[in-house]
């Protein structure tokens, strides 16, 4: 009999007392608890079981559930006397930050403050009897929605010492998506307000905390040392390049191939390994998201389940407000290439605007990019070769880029249409209207839209006829072709077809008089550095290739 699926649980105790489908990564609570490390960050991406894993980790250890040990039978944990006479002796604090989003720094220490309240509510009783003396009672009392940062930041520590002395045992401490409300800070603008008051808590609870027996913190990224960890030195940080936990998290290949037999789907699996393999955890290369698979196994069907669980706010506004440089990467991704750079897995949200570095080691962390090697360049600085994970992931971050163009009000394909059938009237138009509502989407947003300088613009501009030509042509940008390197190529994949050229120059009134002198100094510089060449060496021929010149002023754009 197939196992029936529950779409969305993540509540261990839940999905083994109905008997849902699972797959066993019990062997987790021993592999961590044989480490014996004080604190643990551990991060992964999106919908890979970091919830159902620490809901787990709270139903074996936790003294409130204890007796509960059919919920692991059958499970590899429960092969061993040692763990079964484990279960169900710990006090546990279990916190989780997922849910935690907000567009100002009120609303997300509002909501990390209701967190607060309510695992206080869930230990009240703690107050019965005469554990606690007469202050620890009290404090019960201090924990309310107009409390002091003082006052939450120590919150956690006094509860542990309340769980201590009436269990007399110290406490497991597990906090999940520790990060969530950090990325949400960054995107809405109260970065370092909120930085301040969770360091303030993350030290109380994690580092000056003798009533504490360990820690494990989940999240996406490894948020760098000095935001928020400078205080804490005994955390061990294990990210998706680290060998410890590699299959904890995630489905193996085996895994995978098992679960399809389950569900009389075996002869399927050379496809859903083109679709949603390629994650790679420490030495594992055959990683998939468990989101992914229980949505296929559970529709019969191929889409992108994984990247539609939440917001890509964060992602989108790198990619389209980043540099040139980032966006041509992000041509070569598409195009199934890879690209070359360094990496810092600590990421400094502060330098998200400036370094591309810092954006590559955020898309690796969030699970869109993956390592295919690494190498050592002179100065022995390791280079990492990095390519979209798998075809899902392409295929969602050709629909983000749409999406930049859809709020516009003229669609996008009727500029392609006009493109291609040469009508520049209609793409002067286009493009006037299309600049005034999307042009402050890809400059820098620190200066006025109409100082900024266009490239940020046309690279987004190209992305977007990457997504709807693909199939029909190579688009490439800023490479090498006769004496320079020409802005835009747009090659017909078939031989017959009309290539374009495109030249982007920013209108210079000392040496132009006007848009339509900047677009004929467009025009000849194509002629005059020979940007046909690649085209006619590929084997287009001359008569089939037509030239674009585009002036920019500010806003306005001017095409011949």
């Amino acid at each position: 009999m197939k196992p029936v699926i529950s779409i969305g649980a993540q509540d261990f105790t839940y999905i083994r007392s109905h008997h849902y489908f699972y797959i066993d990564k019990t062997s987790f609570i021993k592999e961590w608890w044989e480490y014996g490390d004080a604190v643990t960050l551990l991060t992964r991406p999106r919908r890979f079981g970091k919830t159902l894993n620490l809901s787990m980790m709270e139903a074996f250890f936790s003294n409130q559930i204890a007796g509960r040990g059919e919920m692991f039978e059958g499970l590899s944990i429960w092969n061993e006397e040692a763990y079964r006479r484990l279960q169900g002796t710990w006090p546990v604090l279990f916190l989780s930050f997922a849910g935690m989003k907000g567009d100002t720094y009120e609303t997300a220490r509002e909501g990390i403050v209701q967190i607060i309240i309510d695992i206080y509510a869930k230990y009240r009783f703690l107050m019965d009897g005469n554990a606690l003396n007469e202050q620890e009672k009290e404090y019960f009392d201090f924990i309310k929605p107009d409390m002091s940062d003082a006052v939450a930041s120590m919150s956690l520590h006094r509860l542990a010492i309340c769980m201590n002395r009436y269990y007399g045992k110290k406490v497991l401490i597990f906090l999940d998506e520790y990060d969530t409300p950090l990325q949400e800070a960054y995107v809405y603008g109260y970065w370092e307000k909120l930085v301040s008051f969770i360091r303030s808590l993350f030290n109380c609870t994690f580092k000056t905390n003798p009533y504490m027996e360990r820690g494990l913190m989940t999240g996406i990224t490894r948020i760098s040392k000095e935001s928020i960890f400078s205080d804490i030195s005994n955390l061990e940080v294990v990210t998706t390049t680290s060998e410890k936990y590699e299959t904890a998290f995630g489905f193996t290949e085996e895994e995978v191939a098992g679960a399809l037999e389950q569900f009389g789907m075996s002869e399927f699996l050379e496809k859903v390994r083109y679709w949603y393999n390629g994650f790679r955890f420490g030495n594992r290369r055959d990683i998939y998201n468990p989101w992914s698979i229980t949505k296929y196994l559970d529709g019969k069907k191929f889409s992108t389940y994984w990247m539609n669980t939440s917001s890509n706010k964060l992602v989108g506004r790198l990619i389209r407000e980043g540099t040139p440089d980032i966006k041509i990467a992000m041509e070569d991704l598409l195009a199934g290439k890879e690209i070359t750079t360094m990496l810092d897995e600590e990421i400094v949200f502060d330098q998200l605007d400036e370094s591309n570095e810092a954006i590559w080691s955020l898309l690796l962390a969030s699970g869109y990019l993956k390592v295919d090697s690494i190498a050592e360049n002179e100065e022995e600085e390791e280079l990492y070769q990095l390519s979209l994970t798998n075809f899902e992931v392409k295929r969602e971050f050709r629909k983000m880029i749409r999406k930049w163009f859809k709020n516009t009000s003229v669609r996008y394909n009727d500029f392609i249409k006009a493109l291609l059938a040469d009508d520049i009237d209609y793409m002067n138009q286009y493009m006037n209207q299309i600049s005034l509502q999307t042009f402050s989407s890809f400059d820098t947003g620190r200066k006025p839209s109409e100082d900024a300088e266009p490239e940020r613009f046309y690279h987004g501009f190209v992305l977007g006829l990457m997504v709807d030509l693909a199939g029909q042509y190579r688009i490439t940008s800023n490479r090498e072709s006769g004496l320079g390197r020409y802005d835009v190529v747009m090659e017909p994949l078939n031989r017959q077809g009309q290539a374009v050229v495109m030249e982007f120059k920013i209108f210079n009134p000392i040496k132009e008089k006007d848009l339509n002198e900047t677009v004929e100094n467009a025009l000849q510089q194509i002629e005059d550095k020979k940007y046909d060449t690649e085209l006619m060496a590929r084997g287009v021929a001359k008569e089939n290739i037509r030239h674009y010149g585009f002036a920019f002023e500010g806003k306005k754009i001017l095409i011949g």
